[in-house]
């Protein structure tokens, strides 16, 4: 049974990995202390009334008090800073010191590649290489700790204007997704909302005692080229979608000056070099050609947690059976999101039919 004694330090509260962990912890019953850049808005809201959830509002950078605030008490910590918040490096550092004075038995932490140390020619990501340096440096404290790096968020996708995930509905009623991502390579996939809670939650739930030893774990449910992608959409939709291979990414919004920087970096990487989404060997099976000595990497595989090989997704699987396919995802909350955007789509196709 649940310990329901047990409380959870959890930082950026209303972010989509956070809010997800939250709502799935308070509903088996763990303590929630969280920090959050504001306590209004639906999110906020929301998380304030689940049972035994406390917020605890204002920044986290070169805010000792709060900071030690969120860990009182705390037995656990899940921390997924958000990058466009102040010096993520400085904030992860402090939180990973609170944590040890703490004595947290078990610091889950929000993690990213720095994909610079794998290959000089690629550029380091802006908004991931922070969360690499933090994570090393929890490393260098000793914690028990657990890195879990997201997949690429199924809940990205949208037909507003924004760059990257937009899916713009033409006049001729089919859908066009341009990205820099080769059409024939893989990419790892996950519904944050949906699954990243109960994912984490598992991690939690199976303790520090097998998770707690510095082990990288991908949260992808699903690895997927950008046409299956593109597959999956027309199928759970009935709109025809297709992809277009663009190397320059359009930005036809403002966004913020950190955001811009980070989509030209994703420009270099998987535009110009076709990186791996998640490179290094914790993400990778070496292996043999049978009947070869020839040694074969594949990117779409990885060593499983007991040291055998297996697909990428197989540890975030085996963690939380109940994941939502991105075919789901587009049937269902993809729709609900765009209604609530305002857009009226899906009731033309209604009338059309």
């Amino acid at each position: 049974m649940t310990n329901t004694k047990k409380t959870i330090a959890i930082v950026n509260g209303t972010g989509r990995q956070a809010a997800s962990l939250i709502r799935a912890v308070a509903a088996v019953g763990y303590g929630v202390r969280a920090q959050v850049y504001s306590t209004e808005g639906l999110v906020a809201e929301e998380l304030a009334e689940l049972p035994n959830v406390k917020l605890f509002e204002g920044p986290l950078l070169d805010n000792p008090v709060l900071v030690d605030t969120i860990f009182d008490g705390a037995h656990i910590a899940f921390i997924n800073t958000n990058p466009l918040a102040g010096d993520e490096i400085k904030i992860g550092k402090a939180l990973a010191n609170a944590a040890k004075k703490r004595n947290i038995q078990h610091f889950i932490y929000s993690s990213m590649p720095d994909h610079s140390i794998h290959n000089p020619k690629w550029p380091s990501v802006p908004l991931w290489a922070p969360k690499f340096t933090v994570e090393n440096y929890i490393r260098q404290l000793g914690l028990p700790a657990t890195f879990v790096y997201a997949g690429i968020y199924t809940n990205n996708f949208t037909s507003l204007p924004y760059p990257l995930f937009c899916t713009e509905f033409l006049e001729d009623g089919s859908v066009e997704w341009r990205a820099p991502f080769h059409p024939d390579i893989k990419l790892p996939w996950l519904d944050v909302e949906h699954d990243f809670g109960p994912a984490v939650l598992q991690i939690i739930k199976e303790g520090p005692g097998k998770w707690g030893k510095g082990q990288r774990i991908a949260l992808a449910f699903e690895n997927l080229t950008p046409l299956q992608v593109c597959e999956s959409f027309s199928k759970a939709l009935d709109l025809p979608c297709d992809y277009v291979y663009d190397k320059q990414i359009e930005v036809a919004v403002s966004v913020p000056n950190g955001y811009r920087q980070q989509l030209s970096a994703l420009e270099i990487l998987f535009g110009h070099y076709n990186a791996p989404y998640f490179p290094g060997p914790d993400f990778q099976y070496m292996g043999r050609r049978k009947g070869s000595n020839e040694t074969v990497t594949s990117r779409n595989s990885q060593e499983s947690s007991c040291g055998k090989p297996g697909k990428l997704t197989d540890t975030a699987r085996a963690l939380w059976p109940g994941w939502r396919s991105i075919a789901e995802y587009f049937a269902t909350a993809f729709v609900a999101e765009e209604e609530a955007n305002g857009k009226t789509w899906m009731m033309d196709k209604t009338q059309s039919t």
